[in-house]
């Protein structure tokens, strides 16, 4: 009896681990019970990072920092995720108004819009990168 217990329940936990993967896209069930792939969204276009850095220069840049002589490097694919990102300099002022000189920053574009500024570092590569102005 002992042994028939044993039996019953080691099938129950052998059907209930199996079910976990048969909702499964590879699964071997038929095609109409599978979970469908989420389907990934086509590539983005590359932006027009001169037009988007134009129009959104107060999204990169404090309006206090007077942005002067702004350029922009060509936009990469960004590693993370679906959007852009380039690289952008200007000569900009600190707030007690001397000069900050040039200072770069790297932009995440996605939809034509900036999503994420950050200053660039040592190790990024916009230290390589061809700037022209907007």
């Amino acid at each position: 009896m002992l042994r028939i217990i044993a039996h019953a329940t080691l099938l129950a936990g052998a059907l209930a681990l199996g079910a976990c993967g048969f909702a499964d896209s590879r699964a071997p069930v038929p095609e109409f019970m599978r979970m469908k792939e989420t389907e990934q969204p086509p590539p983005e276009a590359a932006p027009d990072v001169k037009r988007v850095v134009r129009e959104q220069i107060d999204v990169v840049f404090l309006t206090t920092s007077y942005p002067r002589a702004v350029h922009v490097a060509m936009p990469h694919r960004e590693v993370r995720g679906p959007g852009w990102t380039a690289c952008v300099r200007a000569e900009l002022t600190s707030a007690t108004g001397t000069s900050l000189g040039a200072q770069t920053y790297i932009v995440t574009i996605s939809g034509g819009k900036v999503v994420d500024r950050r200053r660039a570092e040592a190790d990024d590569i916009c230290g390589s990168e061809t700037y022209e102005p907007i």
